[in-house]
């Protein structure tokens, strides 16, 4: 199965503006899986600002 590299109807939430891959959401997600993170989008926006891709983070901002 391939990538839709069409642009999300919902926006891209990632407030990394400069990123090469915002808005294709396969290419982003496989770059963050390489880097063992999880991409912005799954994140609430007030800590996906802080860039910490990390699954710590992840897991601290669903456990308060």
């Amino acid at each position: 199965m391939g990538c839709n590299v069409e642009k999300p109807d919902v926006g891209c939430t990632c407030t990394y503006k400069a990123c090469p891959r915002r808005e294709n959401c396969c290419e982003c997600v496989v770059h963050h899986r390489e880097r063992d993170e999880i991409p912005a989008c799954f994140f609430p926006p007030e800590v996906e600002k802080t860039f910490d891709r990390s699954r710590e983070c992840f897991i601290e901002a669903f456990s308060s």
